[in-house]
């Protein structure tokens, strides 16, 4: 069977206490927890359960940040990664799942200075911003 299109893979920026929560992945690079859609999820549902399986933080997910495809080299293939913005009322410290080697929280400016893709760097700069600008009263 040939395969078309690209697999999906969604994404969360959990930012809480003015840091990004990130895990390490197997191909070195820091990236945004998150991944595939299970049969009969929404992608909010997927972004919910994965940073929760990965971090152990319960989440409330807000908006699509991006969606793009993303080339992964070592593996030749592509994906479409879309990302969303989440917050958490959890104050507990995330904890490291087996999928992953690390798991950090950084600080805005300490972002650009990570190996990942640019990708999730946009997603986390937009978060941010959407974080700082004050919502209007209806």
């Amino acid at each position: 069977m040939v395969e078309t299109g690209y697999p999906v893979s969604i994404k969360g920026v959990l930012i809480r206490d003015d840091r990004v929560l990130l895990v390490h992945n197997e191909r070195d690079e820091w990236e945004l927890p998150g991944g595939r859609i299970e049969p009969g999820e929404t992608p909010e549902q997927t972004v919910a359960r994965e940073i929760s399986e990965e971090s152990g933080l319960p989440v409330e997910v807000g908006g699509i940040l991006d969606a793009w495809v993303y080339h992964i080299d070592v593996a030749d293939k592509d994906v479409f990664i879309v990302t969303y913005g989440c917050t958490t009322a959890s104050d507990a410290a995330p904890v490291l799942s087996h999928e992953h080697s690390r798991i950090g929280e950084f600080a805005e400016h300490e972002v650009s200075g990570l190996r990942m893709p640019e990708g999730y760097k946009r997603s986390i700069v937009a978060w941010f911003d959407r974080l700082r600008t004050p919502h209007p009263v209806r």
